[in-house]
């Protein structure tokens, strides 16, 4: 039998994150190999990872975006606290996601889960080396890559991730650069589900025409008029569903009197050339993830039970 010295199990330690008494346990059952030690406490993190694990919610993490070549690539890694989303290991392992995707261009998560993460393991086997290091679960949750021209913006630490991408013939001029700057922070800013009017599904217009025709209906000022003074009423106040949910009919940030697509045409001219926003993409960390809402009476409560 291996002698397990305390410096052994402290180095261990050190490598992994693990408790001492795990990493003495790990490496009395690999016999002082530490590589099979940190197998083992791999594996058990594995079982920790898909079973203890599974019902958290992980609702914190980051946003991250990195540009290579002529490829942007963004990305939403959600851990359970900011504490994690702060850790430097953490941030180094979203990066590195970031680097993968870029590289070998996965189609979807399950892809990328597929993805080789380094010599040693695919991405799936080192998101669950994480889950046990940090303690925490981890949800690789969405990316999108997109090759060409483009402008972003991250708020703060990583809590808001923007990518616009372009069609133009002026890239390469400085005044470009600011201007496509301008557009991602409007995106950032006002969040918006469609790029132009045309991007609206019919199913969305038909439903907001008639809600207005029902806001019609029940005002005791309209309710009466012909059906045809209505009609004309709702394609007066669409206007401003567009307003609200279109990103060229948007106004623009820093010039109220001026919509988005204006800005862009004005730009355009000035540059002498030409620009068109392709699309854009907008992530919000936790956007749509229910986050567990703590009773702290009920916690206390069931704490004091009984005493």
């Amino acid at each position: 039998m291996a002698t397990i010295s305390a410096k052994d199990v402290a180095a261990l330690r050190a490598k992994t994150g693990i408790g001492m008494m795990e990493c003495k346990k790990a490496l009395v059952e690999a016999e002082g190999d530490v590589e099979a030690a940190i197998k083992i406490l791999r594996e058990k993190g594995e079982l920790k990872a898909e079973s203890k694990m599974a019902s958290r919610i992980a609702a914190d993490g980051i946003v991250e975006i990195l540009k290579k070549d002529n490829y942007t690539a963004m990305i939403e890694v959600n851990s359970e606290t900011d504490f994690v989303a702060k850790n430097e290991s953490f941030k180094a392992f979203v990066v590195e996601l970031l680097n993968i995707i870029v590289d070998q261009k996965p189609a979807d998560i399950d892809a990328l889960m597929a993805c080789k993460f380094d010599e040693e393991m695919t991405v799936e086997a080192k998101q669950k080396e994480m889950i046990f290091k940090i303690g925490e679960k981890l949800t690789v949750r969405r990316f999108v890559l997109v090759e060409g021209v483009t402008s972003t913006y991250i708020h703060g630490t990583g809590s808001i991730g923007v990518i616009a991408k372009f069609n133009t013939n002026v890239a390469d001029k400085a005044e470009f650069a600011a201007f496509a700057k301008n557009i991602a922070l409007q995106i950032g800013a006002y969040p918006t589900p469609y790029l132009c009017r045309e991007q609206v599904p019919a199913s969305v217009l038909e439903e907001e025409k008639n809600i207005l025709l029902a806001q019609i209906a029940n005002d005791p000022a309209n309710a009466k008029k012909p059906d045809a003074i209505k009609a004309k009423m709702v394609e007066g106040r669409i206007s401003k569903f567009y307003d609200n949910n279109c990103l060229v009919d948007m106004a623009y940030v820093k010039d109220d009197d001026m919509k988005v697509g204006q800005y862009v045409k004005a730009t355009a001219k000035e540059l002498g050339g030409e620009i068109e926003i392709v699309e854009f993409y907008r992530f919000e960390k936790g956007e749509g993830i229910q986050k567990r809402e703590e009773n702290f009476a009920e916690e206390i409560a069931k704490m004091t039970a009984g005493k």
